[in-house]
């Protein structure tokens, strides 16, 4: 599943998520805690009522229309099945186990295999407990008859509401309890889980660095919010049974990876807690995103994913760019009732579901303070003027994402929900992963984001705001080492910069100017603009296209006189200052750099403040 490399290999991961389990275990009662050590945390659909005799009474089905799921519930833990003989659970179970019903709620021989695997396993277990509810749950499974179980009225009762689907869970009638509230019930788990995982391969744990008891099969990792499905899960750390190229030096399965049977248990239940938090996992393309902060808490996620990822937030915009320039400063600062410490290690983590195993996308570690930095330093290389019809505060990750992808509507998306189709459809799947590394290691973009944006203008002759805040942060960082960075320092302004006398920047500019002149001089809605046949090759090829503009930009020139001499007069005297500014031949082709400086001239042309306009 995972293998080391410039962010951090496996062993690192796994240390990360063990000490964050033992932070979650030492929260306050009132915070939400992973399950302790040799359980797991699974939703109960039916409750199977049995008296002190182990006579059953009801099956009650748990779910509601406040839980669609059933009852959230610690059971024993359990492992993931494979194989032709899938083990049986302690004491929560499907039907095929408990009760020798398989999903289709009918009785085979399967089924029946099933039904003694469990009583047999069970009755080993609690026959070392004395307590009611050990007694009441043998006392079932020896009087239960499969046999008859489909002639029973209270499966028959059960049948309708898919008995075969989801877990069961004993409740004792006489005391009004659950089986596994029982803390005898309890302890004689612990006692036996503890015991059964001491007699392992013992091994040096490569997280730990201790002798002790080896996991040969590490536990699943679940609810990823993805198209993509493995029933069991996904595996995070492991390797095929059996074949020779997943074994070294005599070693199987997880015996490869050796890591103890606690932190195979710790790294994956607090990844699966923190998965199971739907509103702090992220999003992006293929790639789930997990983060945490080393003191535990979700005030940090929460407001990570505010910064960066365009989370909803109770904070205004404005409020949000103070509290992190404080954190920038490392003035710690209240959120959520919480106070958020610059100097708090965090974590982020980056996943993609493949097949039944986990692709690490990456994984980051600094101070939450150091990644606020890169993320502020991301967002000045990000700042541009305002386009002319969208007027949103800031420009999130997914926005950098949509402008990478084929746009369905003439305007940019206001929230993620509204671009989630376009980009599960059209984003490619490592590219999310690539920007946002980028970002919190504060290093180069990747070359396909500046790649996939000037596709897309080139296909729809459209620069959106996010669009030309990409390309001028993908030229200040990529190119700061350049000796042509000098130049395009002029040119990567957040306004336009009119005593910027650079050709490329000055095209794109005048290429704008143009377009005006055609739309003002026409008296109709026209079929087809200049921009629409002209606008990629004057980026690409300008001096055989220029050719053609000049004359053409003379004849709307004339209308726009005859029809609107005011405009006229304006609009020439701009177009006329921009032509002076050419003080060289206008070269055949332009370098992809300069290309993207069109791009730039062309946007700050077209979206000047209105006062700007109006001097003009």
């Amino acid at each position: 599943g995972t293998r080391p490399g410039k962010w951090g290999g496996a062993g690192m991961i796994l240390q990360a998520l063990t000490d964050y389990y033992e932070t979650l275990l030492e929260l306050p009662p009132n915070k939400s805690k992973p399950p302790r050590f040799g359980w797991s945390q699974t939703n109960v659909r039916f409750a199977v009522f049995i008296n002190s005799a182990g006579t059953l009474k009801n099956i009650t089905l748990l779910e509601s229309d406040t839980n669609k799921n059933g009852r959230p519930t610690a059971v024993p833990m359990q492992l993931k099945r494979s194989g032709t003989k899938p083990p049986p659970y302690f004491l929560c179970d499907t039907a095929t186990y408990v009760l020798g019903i398989d999903k289709e709620g009918e009785i085979t021989a399967r089924s029946k295999a099933y039904f003694t695997a469990f009583s047999s396993y069970n009755k080993d277990i609690l026959s070392h407990i004395d307590c009611l509810e050990a007694r009441a749950v043998i006392n079932f499974l020896d009087n239960w008859d499969i046999e008859s179980a489909l002639s029973n009225p209270i499966v028959q009762d059960a049948l309708p509401y898919d008995l075969g689907k989801g877990n069961l869970a004993f409740y004792i009638t006489d005391t009004n309890t659950w089986v596994l509230d029982s803390p005898k019930i309890q302890t004689g788990w612990d006692m036996y889980y503890q015991e059964s995982s001491t007699q392992g391969c013992l091994g040096v744990c490569l997280v730990t660095g201790k002798d002790a008891p080896i996991a040969r099969i590490h536990n699943s990792i679940k609810k990823l919010r993805t198209s993509s499905r493995s029933p069991n899960g996904w595996t995070l750390v492991g390797f095929d049974k059996g074949s020779p190229a997943f074994s070294s030096y005599g070693k199987e399965q997880g015996y490869n990876a050796p890591t103890s049977e606690y932190v195979a248990f710790a790294y994956t239940t607090a990844l699966n807690h923190l998965l199971d938090d739907q509103e702090h996992v992220y999003q992006l393309g293929d790639t789930t995103v997990v983060c945490w902060a080393r003191g535990g808490g979700d005030a940090y996620q929460s407001f990570f994913g505010g910064a960066l990822l365009g989370a909803p937030m109770p904070y205004s915009a404005a409020d949000l760019r103070g509290m992190t320039a404080q954190l920038c400063q490392g003035i710690p600062v209240d959120f959520q009732e919480e106070k958020l410490d610059p100097n708090m290690d965090f974590y982020i983590l980056g996943l993609s579901p493949n097949a039944a195993r986990l692709s690490v996308r990456f994984f980051l570690h600094n101070t939450f303070q150091g990644f606020l930095d890169h993320i502020q330093a991301h967002y000045d290389r990000l700042e541009i003027a305002q386009s002319n019809d969208n007027k949103f505060d800031n420009i999130p990750l997914w926005r950098l994402l949509y402008a990478t992808v084929r746009s369905q509507t003439e305007y940019e998306p206001s929230s993620y929900k509204e671009a989630k189709q376009n980009l599960e459809k059209y984003l490619p799947p490592e590219l999310s992963g690539e920007i946002l590394r980028s970002i919190l290691m504060n290093t180069r973009y990747p070359a396909t984001l500046l790649n996939g944006i000037t596709l897309r203008i080139r296909a729809e002759h459209e620069i959106t705001r996010s669009r030309a805040a990409a390309i001028k942060a993908c030229l200040l960082q990529n190119y700061c080492r350049l000796p042509i960075y000098s130049t395009l320092r002029e040119v990567l302004t957040v306004e336009l910069n009119d005593s910027c006398n650079y050709q490329p920047y000055v095209l794109g500019r005048l290429f704008a100017v143009m377009e005006q002149i055609q739309l003002a001089s026409a008296d109709r809605k026209l079929n087809r603009t200049i921009k629409d046949s002209y606008f990629t090759s004057a980026a690409t090829t300008p001096k055989n296209i220029y050719a053609k503009l000049f004359p053409l930009s003379e004849y709307h020139m004339k209308k726009l006189l005859r029809d609107k001499p005011g405009l006229a007069n304006i609009l020439g005297k701009e177009k006329g200052s921009l032509i002076g500014k050419l003080t060289a031949p206008i070269p055949p082709r332009f370098m992809p750099e300069e290309t993207d400086c069109f791009y730039i001239g062309y946007y700050h042309q077209s979206n000047q403040k209105k006062e700007e306009k109006e001097h003009v």
